[in-house]
Formats: structure tokens, C-alpha cells, sequence
């Protein structure tokens, strides 16, 4: 029996949700997308009319879908070429899902979609079901089959490990927005020593290029260090050009609901970065610049009716 327009409007009003959860699970739209695809064709293939509760029943598909494909994206992630980092989202995205609070919020910040890397899925899962969509361990318990109790225990395990890679004091959003301009302002000023300033000690900066963009696999480590990378990344040079096919335009942006830059070449987002703001300093830089991870953020760029000005254009 196939679905009825109300089997597939009821789905369609949980997709947003889905996505957002997938996303968080994932760390990749695109695989998130493909997930709540996956988790329609259950929908349609299932007896909805003996479904009681139709929103339980697909979050369960979809996280379940979700930890599979994560088991074997860690065997995948082995053979990647260069470091791996997550699918930047851009302001506006629907697939942020909430931000009423600061768990939501943190929850899809992309340094903390980083070091969710370091969970087993299970972690993962109930941290994402908990922290960012509020699910009762009792509903979280459900869906991964396993008691409350351990659901709340495995929450207390991935805490633990997200704790020991978050930023020591974390400042406001407009604090944090000016001390990006000026370190923005500080890269292309030609003087590393300006940078140096506003990192911390122990800065480390990481990129993504999937071997499709030149990206160096291991991390840039202390000031000294990533600055002098910074410098080199921002200073403009004919090789980049060629590289971009255009000239390139940085912005000052919001990535996954903190601020960040964005570099934009021939309408196309070329490059997203990352910093993590701490009342100590920048203490960590992602660059992503693998083009198949920055497809999304170029869809949202175009939609985006105003972007201001940009504060470097590169010849």
C-alpha cells in the first residue's frame, strides 16, 4: 500500500529536524541528506497506518541509519588524504536546526562537530539526541536500545571528552566577531607579529583539503607557527589566483553560528575558516577548502541577498 499525501506531508514536517540531527551525527550535509532520503524510502515501505508515533519512529530510522554509516565512515576516514574536518554551514542554514540554547548551539559549532570525531557513535548519538534536540534518556534509551541508565552514562562519557577539547573560557558573540576583524585585518596586514598577538601560546591550526586543494596533513602548532602559516595563507600570490580561477574576496561571516571567513572566488565559496575565541586568545583555526565539502555553503552564499563589503580582494 503506498503512502497517502498526509504519509508524506507528516514526513516532510519532520525532514528539517531529521536533516538537523544527521547533520550533527554525520558531520557532512550531504551524507545527512542522503540519510533522511534513506529513512523516506522506510517511511514509504513501512505500514505507517500501525506507526503510533510517527516522529519516534522516524528518528529512530535515521539515527540508526546515521551510526552505521558512521562505523564505516571511520574506516573511510583512515584512507582519507590530508585531515579530515566537517561540512561548514553558513547563517541561515535550516540544517543548524535549533539554537534556542547554548547546548543547541554548541552542539553544531564547528569546533565542537570536530572534536565529536572523538566519540564512538553510540556517544555521539545520545550527545546529539540530548544536548541539541532535548530527548528524554528514556526516548534516547528507545531508539538505541539500550536501559536509561546507560544512556545516561554514555552521555556522561562524551561530556568528558567534548570538555577536555573546549575552549577554556569561551567570550561573547560580538567580542568574538570584533577579535576575528582584527585578526583578519592582522593576516593581511603583511606582519605576522600582529598575529602572534592574538593567539594563544598554544594555537593549532588544521585544513581540509581532501587532496583535491593543497592542505598540509599535520597541524600547525603555536603561535609562532600558525601564524607564520596565516600570514602565508592570506598574503595574495599569482599560484592562488590560478588556483581559485578568480580573484578572491574574504568576508567576515557566521560558520555554524560563530564567526568566521569566508572566501569567496567567482561566486563560489572557495574557502570557509574557522576560529575558536577564547578570553586567552585564538586558540584554534580550521580551514576548510576541500571543494566537494563547500558546495552547500556556495548554494547559501548565492541565496544570501547581502553579504556587505569585503575586507580583502586579492589580484
Amino acid at each position: 500500500m503506498g503512502l497517502t499525501a498526509a504519509d508524506v506531508e507528516r514526513f516532510e514536517a519532520s525532514r528539517q529536524r531529521l536533516e538537523a540531527i544527521g547533520y550533527r551525527l554525520l558531520g557532512s550535509a550531504a551524507e545527512a541528506e542522503d540519510a533522511v532520503q534513506e529513512t523516506f524510502l522506510r517511511w514509504q515501505a513501512a505500514d505507517v497506518e500501525r506507526i503510533e508515533v510517527p516522529e519516534a519512529w522516524l528518528t529512530k530510522v535515521l539515527t540508526n541509519l546515521c551510526l552505521n554509516q558512521l562505523g564505516s565512515a571511520r574506516a573511510r576516514r583512515e584512507l582519507y588524504v590530508g585531515q579530515w574536518l566537517p561540512e561548514p554551514l553558513l547563517a541561515g542554514d535550516p540544517m543548524l536546526g535549533p539554537a534556542e540554547t547554548a547546548e543547541q548551539r554548541e552542539s553544531v559549532s564547528y569546533a565542537v562537530l570536530t572534536l565529536m570525531e572523538r566519540l564512538s557513535p553510540s556517544e555521539r548519538a545520545v550527545y546529539v539526541l540530548r544536548e541539541a534536540f532535548d530527548y528524554p534518556h528514556r526516548e534516547i534509551a528507545a531508539i538505541l536500545d539500550i536501559s536509561e541508565a546507560a544512556s545516561q552514562q554514555v552521555l556522561h562519557r562524551a561530556k568528558q571528552h567534548i570538555a577536555q577539547g573546549r575552549p577554556r573560557v569561551a567570550v561573547d558573540a560580538a567580542e568574538a566577531r570584533r577579535i576575528v576583524e582584527e585578526f583578519l585585518a592582522a593576516a593581511i596586514s603583511g606582519r605576522p607579529e600582529s598575529l602572534v598577538k592574538l593567539l594563544t601560546a598554544d594555537a593549532v591550526s588544521l585544513g581540509d583539503g581532501g587532496g583535491k586543494v593543497p592542505a598540509r596533513a599535520k597541524a600547525f602548532e603555536g603561535a609562532a607557527a600558525v601564524a607564520r602559516f596565516i600570514w602565508g595563507l592570506f598574503r595574495p600570490a599569482p599560484a592562488k589566483r590560478a588556483l581559485a580561477g578568480d580573484v578572491i574576496e574574504i568576508y567576515v561571516t557566521t560558520v555554524n553560528g560563530e564567526p568566521g571567513a569566508v572566501a569567496i572566488a567567482g561566486g563560489r565559496v572557495f574557502g570557509v575558516t574557522h576560529l575558536q575565541v577564547t578570553a586567552e586568545g585564538i586558540g584554534l583555526i580550521l580551514n576548510q577548502v576541500n571543494p566537494d565539502k563547500l558546495e552547500r555553503a556556495t548554494e547559501r552564499w548565492a541565496r544570501a541577498a547581502d553579504h556587505g563589503k569585503p575586507l580583502l580582494v586579492t589580484m
